[in-house]
């Protein structure tokens, strides 16, 4: 798997309600496929998607064949101190791919 691009603010107000962005290239394989020689193309995805805040997972996807390549997450997470959210991508092969944005609460 490639990179994460992750767009999460820098900062924010305690009790603010931020959107968190996520895109991982992968080309989500569904298994329904069959290639140039005729054979079924075999399954390979990401399957899971966690998001944990200061280490509590506050966020997590079970994802299926039907999602697009580059699967793009978009989530919500309110915000009452400074911290480091880190996101973890798994694939059918247990490959996991992670990744960390660090938070700072602004004075109000």
């Amino acid at each position: 798997m490639s990179v994460p691009r992750l767009r999460v603010p820098k900062t924010a107000k305690k009790g603010e309600v931020i959107t968190i962005k996520s895109l991982i290239e992968h080309p989500m394989e569904s298994g329904f496929r069959k290639g140039p020689d005729g054979k079924m193309v075999p399954r390979m995805i990401i399957n899971k998607f966690t998001a944990s805040f200061n280490g509590k997972q506050f966020f997590g996807a079970n994802i299926q064949p039907s999602v697009s390549a580059n699967p793009y997450i978009e989530f919500d997470a309110k915000i009452d101190a400074d911290g480091t959210f880190d996101f973890a991508w798994t694939d059918d092969k247990g490959v996991v791919t992670k990744a960390q944005a660090k938070i700072t609460v602004a004075a109000a």
